[in-house]
């Protein structure tokens, strides 16, 4: 896993985990990583500063003593590289800024009173605007493309601030 600090066209600025800087790059090339605050499909990696640990120090330093007792010791980690202890999920799951919070409650509200209509939304949603199909609020996905070209088609769409979720 590795973590990086994105920026939007608009300045906005959040962090997000890659299972690989591989992984990021795909999603970049396909257009997949948009703005937590605005939406932007503009997105791109911020200047971090690596985390590196203090010259000297080796993997032994970072290795748990044994006491005599027989149950290991927790030793610190110095230094920056330090790894935080873990989290209860509970902790995790809140959200941590207002705007998460907001985003959840939009999020919560548009999958409570519009239909899910998945991978076919540009389809349905240039039937409902020709009037080929009965007007009703329905989400889904679209590409890029797809979504610029029912843009310049006329078609209301308006880009949604999160994914789908991993059981949809």
């Amino acid at each position: 896993m590795i973590r990086y600090t994105l920026k939007c066209a608009h300045g906005h600025h959040s962090e997000s985990w890659f299972q690989s800087a591989e992984a990021y790059d795909r999603l970049a090339a396909l257009g997949q990583l948009s703005c937590g605050i605005c939406g932007s499909t503009e997105v791109e990696k911020a200047l971090m500063a690596p985390a590196v640990p203090p010259k000297g120090r080796s993997d032994a330093a970072q290795t748990p003593a044994v006491p005599a007792q027989g149950g290991p010791v927790e030793t610190p980690a110095p230094g920056p590289a330090k790894m935080p202890a873990p989290v209860p999920e509970a902790v995790l799951s809140a959200p941590s800024h207002p705007m998460e919070a907001a985003l959840r409650a939009l999020r919560a509200k548009v999958e409570a009173t519009a239909e899910n209509v998945g991978r076919d939304f540009p389809d349905v949603a240039r039937a409902m605007h020709l009037g080929d199909e009965e007007t009703r609020p329905v989400y889904g996905e679209a590409t890029g493309q797809e979504a610029r070209e029912l843009i310049e088609d006329g078609v209301p769409v308006s880009p949604l601030p999160w994914f789908g979720r991993r059981n949809d």
